[in-house]
């Protein structure tokens, strides 16, 4: 188990990834086995080596791109609770990794062999380790249950994979591209199998000393900020967001759900099982945690940003990249190769090597498709009076990037121009500057406030309704002076 977070992290949402074709399901082998935590017999598409070597390959890129949230005390912390309640569960032997994403967005999810996330921006909802272990558990249970074999199909690795790239970047384009089983990491597996987790957690919680009704806790907490979610998309006119597992696929008060929850004490053997929770620990390790988009920029020497598009592409030492109204323009020093970056509205209705192949002039050949960072392009070389020239065409958000690199030797210069055409991806939501951070702090309620007073000095958009709901006060209720309350500062 690895539990060192590196501090200086390289340069996400919002990833993207390079690794989408790096393993197919096309060689798996069906196989029934034992499921251990149910005991009955599951249908499976891939073993548990198989699993773990994707979900170690999605955990490396994490690391490597930096999505990690850089506090090694509080990853320090969720990595204690996750080995306390796996030390429970039904593989106990079995290596989890925890860790938590420097994402906003109020999430938790497993991939495949026993890695599990935890977003940032989910922790600043929850009040207590109990509520915590809740989360965790769920996920864990998703891994022990085998949910993730019992849901793969055929030819879907790719998608697994470029859920990776939407957390990295938070890029809505990428999450809807990455259909099936990748959009399931996400959003979750289907009610049984959430309901299945939800006792399976429930039961490791319980062995390990926690409140099982604490994961009730986190669904109401959960749904008041659906609810609240809901209630703002309607006034712009939208449609609502949803949370992976604990509350898309559970009414308020679902019968099922509260019924498995409160069956985990019918373990009770009467040995007493000490809470494991430290009083204050968890107030101490969350707060001063970041609210919101990462606090600030965090950028590599050797890229170029273009904030006002929201890409990013390789920028080698000693070439200058000049951005135009109507291009940007990559340059070596000596003036013998060029890259120039134009775009168009994407069409929906096409591909990026049909829109390429309609637009290119000359002999084309060696075409290849392009899937760096979850995004969809394709490159060729044109071949016209002589000289060749490097095109490709990638699709971001709404737009299609035409690239044409060129040079004065072209065969030596191609791979450059191939790599830097490759490097080419959304900004991460951390590489994006902020000179507007906000932090979750702790204070105690002085004598006369309540939740209108204490937001007016908030200076976050409906700051009253956002303190509501961190504090589960949503949408109505008002804290008691002395209490410990989370503040936006």
């Amino acid at each position: 188990m690895n539990t060192d977070i590196p501090n200086n992290r390289p340069h996400p949402f919002k990833s993207l990834v390079t690794l989408i074709a790096a393993a197919t399901l096309g060689t798996q082998l069906v196989s029934c086995t034992v499921n251990p935590a149910t005991g009955g017999a599951t249908v499976v598409m891939s073993g548990s080596a198989s699993e773990r070597e994707t979900g170690q390959e999605m955990y490396d890129k994490f690391i490597a791109e930096g999505a990690a949230y850089d506090d090694p005390e509080l990853q320090a912390y969720v990595n204690k609770i996750g080995q306390r309640l796996v030390a429970q569960s039904d593989m106990p032997d079995r290596t989890f990794t925890f860790t938590v994403l420097d994402a906003p967005e109020i999430n938790a999810f497993a991939t495949p062999g026993g890695f599990i996330y935890v977003n940032r921006g989910l922790l600043a909802y929850l009040n207590d380790e109990a509520e915590l272990a809740g989360v965790i558990g769920h996920e864990i249970a998703h891994v022990t249950a085998r949910h993730h074999g019992r849901r793969k199909t055929a030819g879907v690795t790719s998608q697994v994979l470029a859920t990776t790239a939407y957390v990295l970047t938070g890029s809505s384009a990428v999450y809807e591209a990455s259909s099936m089983y990748g959009a399931e990491v996400i959003s979750g597996y289907g009610r049984d199998m959430e309901l299945e987790a939800d006792g399976l957690g429930a039961e490791y919680m319980y062995k390990a000393g926690y409140e099982p009704e604490a994961l009730l806790d986190v669904i109401g907490v959960l749904k008041n900020q659906e609810q609240y979610m809901r209630l703002k998309a309607r006034e712009a006119g939208k449609s609502g967001t949803t949370y992976h597992g604990l509350y898309a696929t559970h009414p308020r008060n679902d019968k099922r759900l509260q019924t498995v929850i409160r069956a985990a004490h019918e373990l009770d053997d009467g040995t007493y099982i000490e809470s494991p929770e430290i009083p204050g620990e968890f107030r101490r390790v969350t707060d001063g945690l970041v609210w919101g988009e990462s606090v600030a920029g965090q950028r590599a020497d050797d890229r170029y940003y273009h904030n006002k598009l929201g890409f990013t592409i390789e920028q080698p030492e000693g070439w200058a990249i000049t951005p135009g109204a109507r291009a940007v323009v990559a340059s070596a020093p000596d003036g013998s190769a060029t890259l120039t970056i134009t775009l168009r509205r994407k069409d929906s209705s096409t591909t990026p090597q049909a829109t390429l192949e309609s637009l290119a002039r000359g002999d084309l050949s060696e075409g290849d498709p392009l899937q760096q960072s979850g995004l969809d392009g394709y490159t060729v070389i044109a071949s016209a009076n002589g000289s060749k020239k490097r095109l490709a065409a990638i699709n971001l958000d709404n737009l299609t990037y035409l690239f044409e690199g060129e040079a004065s030797d072209f065969a030596a210069s191609d791979a450059q121009l191939l790599a830097l055409i490759e490097s080419f991806r959304a900004m991460h939501p951390k590489e994006k500057s902020s000179n507007d951070a906000r932090y979750v702090r702790y204070i105690q309620v002085p004598r006369g406030a309540d939740m209108a007073s204490l937001a007016s000095s908030t200076r976050i958009d409906d700051a009253e309704a956002q303190l509501r709901l961190i504090n589960d006060f949503y949408p109505r209720g008002e804290p008691r002076t002395g209490d410990w309350i989370k503040v936006i500062q």
